[in-house]
């Protein structure tokens, strides 16, 4: 059990999708409508994006222009040279959720998932559909059936999606091309709710697993966002070191310089009336064994 930690940032509404590139790390702030950069140690922060849809998840295309899940209108934006911003990938007609967090592969290609239905709203709860962009904008069905797809991590070939209302981390081989094979287990926490009610589903989750990341020894690092942990886990579902923050985590990356730095999304809760108008969200840090 990990509980020492560095608060790299604070006073934040509510942050989510860390990623860490070139000596930095970045992180978006759904209410605050920003992304912002910082030093390993939180110095020199930086506004990087506004998004007025709510940003969340982060990604780069090869020539190192920024993609930003805009989650309320649906899109992914782009981030130009000159720092304006473009509308990628309009996913309106694809999503039938909120937007959530993505991944963006070597190619360009942007792998994004949605909640699949209104969460806040009390809407019954549904599957949802991961979408795939590639680097033109075009829009590809990737995959269906999905319980609420949200962190994302790539091992090798494999793409590794956290299904939040799932209870499991689900496993696709990607083609040359960009398409996914057959979903497979790559670890099971419990049965899959099959209920319609949102917080029925949440009372049978053994384990919701937000945002996560992945090291050199191809273990993940699960944000559960009804634990107040981060867990490293082994595929097929080994645990092998916790951290307990105390406090609700709902994504994790590593980096810093050597990359054992394991940072940390955390806030008092996730729900928008809760954290819109508060400023109790912060980021925070300890260190690990394994590297990314």
């Amino acid at each position: 059990m990990i509980s020492e930690f560095s608060v790299i940032l604070e006073n934040y509404s509510f942050l989510e999708c860390p990623r860490w590139r070139e000596g930095r790390l970045w992180v978006s702030d759904f209410f605050m409508h920003q992304v912002v950069s910082c030093r390993r140690d939180g110095s020199d922060v930086r506004i990087e994006a506004q998004a007025p849809g709510r940003p969340a998840g982060l990604g780069w295309l090869p020539d190192g222009r920024l993609l930003v899940v805009s989650m309320e209108d649906h899109k992914i934006l782009r981030r130009e040279a000159d720092g304006s911003i473009a509308v990628h990938a309009d996913l309106s007609a694809y999503a039938t959720g909120l937007l959530n967090d993505m991944i963006v592969d070597p190619e360009g290609r942007a792998f994004v998932g949605n909640f699949g239905f209104d969460s806040d709203g009390g809407a019954p709860v549904k599957t949802a559909d991961l979408m795939r962009v590639d680097p033109d904008g075009a829009i590809t069905l990737a995959a269906s059936g999905m319980h609420f797809p949200n962190g994302c991590v790539l091992l090798g070939d494999t793409l590794v999606v956290a299904e939040t209302a799932g209870n499991r981390l689900s496993a696709f081989a990607v083609q040359a091309e960009g398409s996914l094979g057959p979903r497979r287990d790559w670890a099971r926490f419990g049965d899959v709710p099959t209920s319609t009610d949102f917080m029925e589903v949440i009372g049978r989750l053994v384990m919701a697993p937000d945002g996560i990341c992945a090291d050199c020894e191809g273990a993940i690092w699960i944000a559960d966002a009804l634990g107040n942990r981060a867990v490293r886990i082994r595929e097929g579902g080994e645990i092998t070191d916790i951290v307990d923050a105390g406090t609700g985590v709902y994504a994790c990356a590593l980096g810093g310089d050597d990359g054992d730095t394991l940072y940390l999304c955390t806030a008092p809760s996730f729900a928008e009336q809760e954290r819109r108008d508060k400023r109790e969200a912060r980021l925070l840090a300890v260190k690990v064994k394994v590297p990314a």
